[in-house]
């Protein structure tokens, strides 16, 4: 696994040992960025569900201002602060080591927001986006199985668009209608 493009482009980075994480592959990320392209330039990021920080990782490396980490798992963490470290992002970089379900009511989350429960926990899918769906996030990024169907709108958030590259998924939901993104 290894960053895309960008600041830390071609760095490699650590996965966490074990099954409990599923990293999102390389081609999915870059097919994911490449559609968001300079929207991600001085924004804010978040990654929940972030297992090693992938995502979040390339946010950074391609202009996100500042990328909060949200996680629980042990293991998930370890690596993710060491990708952290090696990487040497400092203050752009928040880690919140605590379950999704109890930090999404703590703030207003705004700008780019990606979730990547693990697929067989449907109901954080939901949970997450009834939330996001009264946040001041711009965009959310949903990643999930492409049996999983989710709804077009929730809250203030609309679905325009979906990456799709096998089993993988990546709803796009925008907050009101105009995403800007085809």
């Amino acid at each position: 696994m290894r960053v895309i493009s960008g600041e830390f482009g071609r760095r490699k980075l650590i996965a966490p040992k074990g099954e409990t994480t599923r990293p999102t592959p390389d081609r999915m990320r870059e097919s994911l960025f490449s559609i968001l392209g300079d929207r991600v330039v001085g924004t804010a990021f978040t990654d929940f569900y972030c297992g090693s920080g992938a995502v979040g990782i390339e946010a950074l490396s391609r202009g996100a201002k500042r990328c909060t980490f949200v996680e629980k798992d042990k293991a998930a963490l370890e690596a993710l602060r060491a990708n952290l470290a090696t990487l040497g992002v400092g203050p752009r970089a928040e880690v919140v080591a605590k379950p999704v379900g109890a930090v999404l009511g703590q703030r207003k989350w705004e700008g780019i927001v990606f979730v990547d429960p693990p697929y067989e926990s449907e109901t954080e899918y939901e949970s997450c986006l009834l939330w996001l769906g009264k946040s001041a996030a711009d965009l959310v990024l949903v990643q999930h199985d492409r049996r999983l169907k989710l709804p077009e709108r929730i809250g203030q958030l609309q679905s325009t668009r979906q990456l799709k590259q096998g089993d993988n998924w990546v709803s796009f939901y925008f907050l009101g209608e105009d995403s800007g993104i085809a």
